[in-house]
């Protein structure tokens, strides 16, 4: 693979992205937004999601699609501060509609935007694509990941809001696409990252990665490599067996090769599949056969199949012109350009704070320094064990945090920030440019602890610090929605809490009980891999997963390490 720095991926492909497409797109902070003025009176719709998907996410911006794309790291969901940065820049009082796949880091980052933005009087709504049915059963079908099909709901949704229709009536549409989109996929070979070696997994020789989803997660099994007929006839059987009762037999069809199948083998297949799909009585209204939601460089593919009625049919056909995908005639190169600004400077003013507060802000700013050389000597490590059932980036999205945090401490701190503002910027810096779920998870921690802290104490000791590693517990469950026992970092810090909580009631001084909290936590971490994942990606490939810890716990005891006190 080709790059200058792995760790600037994201923003050295946006650079030439909108290089590329001038005429289309306009780099704004967070991501892209379209060239031209919006209409007026139409509700503007944005989507996002992690880079490394072209022409999904930001290749469909334009007339009769996005209006802007929120552009994470590679693999990794955009941070709020992205999501608010386009919002900001495409909305203009009519209304604001985000979508984005069913992943927990999304979903995180977009519905914090999304209440901070009503906060400030826009009418925002978002809504999150459920299409891949390796990914649960019927039964919790909202449980279900975005996988191609998320084209077939954005194009819905594109169309709904060019046509002029309300935000209720987008937001109806598009829950109606999702609702009637399926989409299986399966994998030949691994995508790689950035910077790696090798590929996030492995499928043996002679075999196929059966139901994965489009950042390299394992899927629900292997199984033999079938011949081109023998993959199409497993496609169209799982995406053909939750049709709709209220089936016209009219579907728009997509045969996706996720980044490095042939044309020619697509084409091999897609012979097969036309067959099969005529041959049980489907008409195909404008069939696609190439790559229209990718994943780096994974070798397999994907068959996703809308059922259509006369709404969604208008929509599927609405024309449209974007940089990767066009229908209909050209629009965007005779619209009014647009300037959008590019975001203000920092002007946070921070109070003194107290002598005690200052003091402890000097070692927060050496405890995440530790922390940050302690997760980047551990980064590889980090990636194998969330490679097994995960999508292997953890190592790196920690680097990333740890090391934007730190940075963003060290700033606060130059500029007047006592302990309490040192940890909120830190977390704030760690959830914005992080991004992913564990980055939102430890930047709010992070703000919570300072909350917890604050500036103006006359001291600092234990029961301090227990109050807000409570504070920075209560923050990541509620926020995420994990409890102990489900194997994620909680995992780790749920009993490095409790701990701490002993300890401070026996009035053990703050070194010696967070050296026992954290050796508790390490115990625990460890203790995960005899547990099966119950949330985010590794959920669904749970079996695997048992026997290896989780990423998140062995990370966050590695850290409560790292940043032990001095004295």
């Amino acid at each position: 693979m080709l790059y200058n720095d792995p760790k600037s991926f994201r923003e050295d492909m946006l650079k030439g992205y909108v290089a590329a497409y001038p005429e289309y797109v306009t780099q704004v902070p967070g991501g892209v937004a379209r060239a031209t003025k919006i209409p007026t009176g139409k509700v503007a719709i944005i989507n996002g999601g992690g880079s490394g998907h072209y022409p999904a996410f930001c290749g469909i911006v334009g007339d009769g699609f996005m209006d802007g794309t929120v552009v994470g790291n590679v693999f990794t969901s955009p941070s709020t501060e992205d999501v608010l940065g386009v919002a900001h820049a495409v909305e203009h009082g009519t209304g604001l509609f985000i979508i984005g796949g069913n992943y927990a880091g999304d979903k995180m980052n977009f519905n914090m935007a999304r209440d901070r933005l009503r906060e400030q009087g826009v009418n925002c709504r978002s809504f999150y694509i459920t299409d891949d049915v390796s990914s649960a059963s019927p039964e919790e079908a909202s449980k279900r990941r975005g996988n191609v099909g998320t084209f077939m709901v954005f194009k819905a949704a594109g169309a709904a809001a060019a046509a002029g229709l309300s935000l209720d009536e987008v937001e109806r549409v598009t829950k109606k696409a999702n609702d009637r989109t399926r989409t299986m996929s399966v994998g030949f070979r691994g995508c790689t990252l950035p910077g790696e070696d090798a590929p996030l997994f492995h499928v043996p020789h002679g075999r196929m990665e059966v139901g994965q989803g489009i950042h390299g997660e394992p899927g629900v099994g292997e199984a033999d490599l079938e011949s081109a007929g023998g993959v199409a006839q497993l496609l169209v059987d799982r995406v053909l067996a939750e049709a709709p009762i209220n089936n016209n037999k009219r579907i728009a069809v997509i045969l996706d090769g996720l980044g490095s199948t042939k044309y020619e083998e697509l084409f091999i297949v897609w012979g097969t599949v036309r067959e099969l799909l005529e041959r049980r009585g489907y008409t195909l209204v404008h069939p696609l056969v190439g790559e229209y939601v990718t994943s780096l460089d994974m070798e397999g593919i994907a068959l996703a199949v809308e059922y259509l009625d006369d709404e969604l049919e208008k929509a599927w056909l609405a024309p449209c012109d974007t940089p990767s995908y066009r229908l209909g005639g050209g629009t965007m190169l005779s619209g009014t350009r647009v300037t959008y600004t590019t975001g203000i400077e920092d002007t946070v003013v921070f109070s003194k704070g107290s002598e005690a507060s200052e003091k402890a802000a000097d070692y927060v700013i050496d405890a995440l320094d530790r922390m940050r050389t302690a997760i980047v000597d551990a980064e590889q490590d980090l990636a194998k064990i969330d490679g097994v059932a995960g999508d292997g980036d953890h190592g790196r999205g920690m680097v990333k945090g740890t090391t934007f945090a730190a940075e963003a401490a060290a700033k606060a701190h130059d500029r007047g920030a006592a302990l309490g503002s040192t940890l909120r910027e830190a977390g704030r810096a760690w959830a914005a440019k992080a991004g992913g779920t564990s980055g939102v998870l430890w930047g709010s921690a992070l703000e919570a602890a300072g909350d917890s802290l604050g500036d103006n104490a006359n001291s600092y000791g234990t029961v301090d610090a227990a109050k807000a590693a409570h504070a920075a517990l209560d923050k990541m469950e509620s926020l995420g929605g994990a409890h102990p026992g489900d194997k994620t970092m909680l995992d780790a810090l749920a009993p490095f809490v409790e701990e701490l909580d002993r300890q401070a009631e026996k009035g053990t001084s703050l070194k010696d009980a967070w050296g026992a909290a954290s050796a508790v936590a390490q115990k625990a971490a460890e203790a995960t891999k005899d547990l099966l994942p119950k949330v985010g990606r590794a959920r669904l490939a749970a079996e695997r997963s048992f026997g290896t810890p989780d990423a998140g716990a062995i990370s966050m005891a590695l850290c409560m390490k790292a940043v032990m006190p001095k004295d």
